[in-house]
């Protein structure tokens, strides 16, 4: 199985994480699973930012991103070419390395 490795982040994992997943599980499901409380906002339908996350290491493995994920990635805070949404992307048969950006738009928080 392949290892996920999630650098630290100061609030959802400050020692950072390293666990096996199976491949094909949603890394936002992964993460979660293994105690890194990501947001997903909307409940993993693919219409927001809140699980944006950096794939550092094994991005390539990866299925590609559908367009829908693709234009909401547009409106992610600190978008970079190795982003994707945890709730859509698909652990492969590679290690990962993820990095969770320290901001996260959740308009739904935020406006409490």
């Amino acid at each position: 199985m392949p290892t996920i490795t999630v650098l630290p982040h100061a609030e959802l994992c400050p020692e950072g994480a390293r666990f096996e997943a199976r491949p094909g599980t949603l890394l936002c499901d992964a993460l979660a699973a293994h105690g890194v409380a990501i947001e997903h906002a909307c409940e993993k339908a693919c219409v927001c930012t809140t699980c944006h996350v950096l794939v550092r290491e094994g991005f390539r493995s990866l299925r590609a991103a559908s367009d829908d994920e693709e234009d909401q990635l547009g409106r992610a805070w600190g978008l970079e070419a190795c982003s994707r949404l945890s709730c859509q992307a698909r652990v492969g048969q590679a290690d990962l390395t993820v990095e969770i950006p320290r901001y996260t738009l959740n308009y739904a928080r935020e406006s409490a």
